[in-house]
């Protein structure tokens, strides 16, 4: 097993609550799709003041962690930097709920 499978293990996290949990957190919201609009117009050179100010904001990707790269990660094959990033922030989220102290990456990878 890899140090993930292991700390969810102890943590008793079912790794179908980390799936679910980060398609949620990586879910677009309407705020998310205007700043890529803003994002957009500013590359294309017609971006006012205010969409360029919208631009600079941070996004989520939309992007959830998949059944096949958390099967990876479980096995402690080699995954994606991003990757390692979203099941992370899914461990914490379930983390949080269960009142426990947030772990960092390399505690888990």
């Amino acid at each position: 097993m890899s140090k993930l499978g292991d700390f969810l293990t102890k943590s008793k996290i079912d790794p179908r609550r980390v799936l679910a949990v980060s398609a949620e957190l990586e879910k677009l919201r309407p705020d998310d799709r205007a700043v890529r609009l803003a994002e957009k117009r500013v590359h294309g050179g017609k971006a006012t003041d205010a969409q360029k100010e919208t631009a600079a904001k941070d996004r989520r990707s939309g992007k959830p962690v998949t059944r096949p790269t958390l099967d990876a990660a479980l096995k402690g094959d080699a995954i994606s930097r991003k990757a390692r990033q979203r099941i992370a922030a899914a461990v914490n989220h379930l983390l949080e709920k269960k009142k426990r102290d947030q772990v960092e990456v390399r505690d888990l990878f």
